[in-house]
């Protein structure tokens, strides 16, 4: 379970900074294969993250990392795109924002899944400087289950993030890894 926040601490609940936004897929965004360009997708996402993360911290933030994408199924021109955002976990300063993307047929009503991702915010304060964020107050059973769900890939991407700073400039230019 999530410990109690401290005694005046300031705490929100998911609900008082979830995001929906709604697309509509037009021809220019489609790609060869006739689905919606994945970078399209991957833009709407990081918009309505920081929009969540915004609402939750009352502050400025910056993406700091994007992971755990999954492209499910496509998206099709004239579809309406459906982004829902919301805070899963909270730490000092960052916050875990999961985006859940539907295809819904405007025709029908028929909707689908198409992507999943989850992204890291952090709050800024007035020197740019990361800041303290509010608590997360927990409401429900599925609340707690996603925030602790999101503290097992906040713990997983402390150790990825360790690993990838060993690597960083230290990989080979293109033009080392092609030399013959």
């Amino acid at each position: 379970m999530k410990k109690p926040p401290k005694p005046g601490a300031i705490v929100k609940s998911p609900r008082d900074s979830f995001v929906i936004s709604r697309k509509l897929v037009m021809p220019d965004q489609i790609n060869s294969m006739g689905g919606l360009f994945g970078g399209n997708v991957m833009a709407w996402i990081d918009k309505v993250g920081a929009m969540v993360a915004q609402r939750h911290a009352a502050l400025p933030v910056v993406t700091a990392s994007i992971d755990q994408i999954a492209f499910l199924a496509p998206v099709r021109v004239s579809n309406h795109v459906i982004l829902e955002g919301i805070v899963t976990y909270v730490g000092n300063s960052s916050m875990e924002i999961s985006v859940g993307v539907w295809a819904e047929n405007p025709f029908d009503g028929t909707k689908v899944q198409t992507t999943q991702a989850f992204l890291t915010f952090v709050a800024l304060d007035p020197k740019g400087k990361p800041t303290r964020v509010p608590g997360l107050k927990i409401e429900n059973k599925i609340q707690q289950k996603l925030f602790d769900e999101a503290r097992k890939r906040v713990e997983m991407r402390s150790k990825n993030r360790q690993s990838f700073r060993s690597t960083v400039g230290k990989h080979p230019t293109l033009e080392e890894i092609l030399a013959k």
